[in-house]
């Protein structure tokens, strides 16, 4: 299974839930049947690193994201991953649009596909405080909690 999360500029959110999804999936013995990876819509953060403030906030719940780098969206990415999870209903909009008709992976909103509610969003912290990077770290995580125990239900037998 390869999971893609999807925010703006791949510096905050989207880092944020890869490492979030990469320490869950760990913990349930399943780093190794999921791939994770993040991408941007934009491209002003390519090859740069997480926001400072996304890196510290991680970090402080025990999740190192310092390494990852940004990336923007590709072409290929709609072949390669089975789900391209969305951070917003923006986001969703402009991934979907960017589609190739022959498009394997399924576009969705990633708190939504994690059961959190039909329209769950995570807003963009970047503009905000402290105080918005803790709340989207929450619900990340929440989201990767989820994630992992869904996968850990269809490992099992029967």
């Amino acid at each position: 299974m390869r999971l893609l999360v999807v925010c703006l500029g791949n510096i905050c959110r989207s880092p944020m839930a890869e490492g979030a999804l990469r320490f869950r999936l760990q913990q349930a013995g399943l780093g190794d049947r999921v791939q994770v990876d993040s991408a941007g819509t934009g491209d002003w953060h390519v090859d740069e690193p997480p926001d400072r403030r996304a890196i510290a906030t991680a970090a402080s719940h025990g999740v190192d994201i310092s390494t990852l780098r940004g990336r923007q969206l590709h072409v290929d990415d709609f072949q390669r991953f089975d789900w391209l999870l969305c951070a917003d209903r923006t986001n969703l909009r402009e991934v979907r649009a960017r589609a190739p008709r022959d498009a394997r992976a399924e576009i969705v909103l990633l708190r939504e596909w994690a059961g959190e509610g039909t329209g769950a969003e995570i807003a963009d912290p970047y503009t905000g405080g402290q105080s918005h990077f803790d709340t989207v770290w929450a619900q990340v995580d929440a989201a990767a909690r989820h994630a992992a125990a869904r996968f850990s239900r269809q490992r099992r037998p029967g």
